[in-house]
């Protein structure tokens, strides 16, 4: 069966089609993502405004261009899959009703999926169109995954999740603040990096030179055995590294001592550095207890860690990721990059799974701000 999947969660209108085989995994045949960076770089931040009146300029024709490039008729699809929870209500509403239309008029079943547990799709699908790298997964089909870890990195979540099937997973901890691309952009504001903050601070603390032990920052671990997670303390300090204590100085409105604009190219590129190393530490600290308690949280062995979310882009990340993986012997499902971001090929692979276990939506299909789990 050939599903078309829209995605409009944010900042990214995207659609895709992929073949949906049951039982095996789904073939990405197009994947089509108009950005609106450009939109949005002078706000440092995604203006929800602004982003959706772009979803409605470029909602039909990335539609379009999907099914063009995967080489079908919109008469061929069979499903129509559309992510409607979490996200901006205004740029979802746009997705949802544009599904709504297309699912009505084909004739065809629509599916609500949830875009948070669709990054955790993205690494399962085949797809040569998004880039298709080598992935260290298991081999079989999609059921011979689970049970598995999830581990979702995006700009507005940051969550582990005990996973039984696609559909079928409970969180274990998560952020209690800012996720973890909300706090990597916010560092790369303090640096004065531009926007998107997170590709370029990633640059940054990649490049040659870079010391990431040059400043000690908190690792967060709120309690010996607790999965969740919190940068907000990490993000404050690498505000106090460059800017001092306020209210000892004269800069701002809060009287810090130095500006950011004052920072040395090696200051800039070391706090990058050692801000990304405490990070992703403290996302590998947890990832690695959720593992050592992975038997009794689902009474089972884990067969593999799924990975996604825009996070997952992230250089440091997907070494330590792939590192953890040998280490202990348990596959590591990375996305190819393509599919890292918000994207609509794991919105209709996930819908596909949900096709088949006859969760299907009907047109009261609303736009839900926030996810359940």
């Amino acid at each position: 069966m050939l599903i078309l999947g829209i995605e409009t969660s944010c900042d990214e209108t995207a659609a895709a089609v992929v073949r949906g085989v049951p039982g095996d995994r789904c073939v990405v045949l197009s994947s089509v993502v108009a950005s609106q960076h450009d939109l949005h770089e002078e706000y440092a931040g995604v203006v929800p405004e602004i982003a959706s009146r772009a979803h409605v300029e470029a909602i039909l024709p990335v539609v379009r261009s999907a099914v063009r490039e995967a080489g079908v008729g919109l008469g061929e699809i069979g499903a129509v899959a559309v992510g409607h929870r979490p996200g901006l209500v205004g740029s979802l509403l746009v997705g949802v009703s544009a599904a709504k239309g297309l699912a009505w008029s084909l004739g065809v079943p629509l599916v609500g999926v949830d875009h948070v547990h669709a990054h955790l799709y993205a690494g399962l699908l085949e797809s040569e169109v998004a880039g298709g790298e080598h992935r260290a997964s298991p081999s079989g089909t999609v059921d011979d995954v689970f049970p598995a870890l999830g581990l979702v990195v995006s700009g507005g979540h940051t969550s582990l999740y005990v996973m039984r099937s696609p559909i079928e997973m409970k969180r274990v901890g998560a952020t209690i603040d800012d996720a973890l691309g909300e706090a990597f952009d916010k560092a790369a504001t303090v640096l004065e990096l531009g926007h998107p903050g997170g590709p370029n601070l990633d640059r940054l603390a990649s490049s040659p030179g870079a010391n990431d032990r040059a400043v000690k920052l908190p690792i967060s671990r709120l309690s010996r055995d607790s999965l969740d997670m919190s940068f907000s303390g990490l993000k404050t300090a690498l505000l106090y590294a460059v800017r001092g204590m306020p209210g000892r100085g004269t800069h701002g409105p809060q009287g810090y001592e130095r500006r950011s604009e004052d920072l040395s190219d090696d200051e800039r590129r070391n706090l990058a550095a050692s801000f990304q190393k405490a990070a992703v530490d403290a996302v590998m600290l947890k990832l690695g207890r959720a593992l050592d308690r992975f038997d009794a949280l689902a009474g089972e062995p884990c067969r593999a860690v799924l990975t996604g979310g825009g996070v997952t882009a992230n250089s440091l990340l997907r070494a330590r990721l792939v590192a953890m993986g040998e280490e202990r012997g348990v596959p590591v499902v990375l996305p190819p990059m393509a599919l890292c971001v918000d994207n609509a090929a794991m919105i209709a692979g996930l819908g596909h799974e949900l096709l088949r276990a006859g969760r299907v939506s009907d047109m009261t299909l609303a736009p839900v701000p926030t996810t359940a789990c």
